[in-house]
């Protein structure tokens, strides 16, 4: 049984290569200057590991995420786009992950209706001290597009 799963996700990593022609997808990170920019440090520091794919943009707040630089980044490339800010009720800027997260889900629904597909964005909530959980949402992303494939907007 063990070997029948062992062939078995060894055969879905081979057709996941063949599609990336042996890449990594490339994720474009919107991360908030205060908690989410302190967990990626704090993952830094630690020394965890995670993915060597993704492009970093700091914003001072998610609040001031606009549905046309999460768009830009699909067209400027990017196979995936991560919004990263603080835990819901503990935004510095007091509401500002409420709307940043108000505008992922329209911009989700944008992607699925131009067939980009809304599972290629997603919005992760994390504080200063949660080097893993930032790493572990990257490897979930990084997961997640390998099985969806390039960015259809690249072909």
């Amino acid at each position: 049984m063990e070997n029948i799963v062992e062939e078995s996700v060894g055969k879905k990593m081979t057709e996941a290569l063949d599609r990336w022609n042996g890449e990594e997808p490339q994720i474009t990170v919107f991360a908030c200057i205060y908690c989410a920019y302190m967990a990626i440090d704090t993952a830094g520091a630690l020394r965890v590991r995670y993915p060597a794919n993704i492009k970093l943009v700091k914003l001072p707040c998610t609040g001031k995420t606009d549905v046309r630089y999460l768009l830009a980044a699909f067209e400027q490339g990017a196979d995936g786009v991560c919004v990263v800010g603080c835990p819901i009720g503990n935004c510095h800027h007091v509401h500002g992950n409420l709307r940043g997260r108000a505008r992922v889900a329209y911009t989700k629904q944008l992607l699925d209706e131009i067939g980009v597909g809304g599972e290629r964005l997603e919005m992760y909530f994390v504080s200063g001290g949660m080097g893993q959980t930032f790493a572990d949402s990257i490897q979930h992303m990084t997961e997640r597009l390998r099985d969806l494939g390039p960015n259809p907007l690249k072909e």
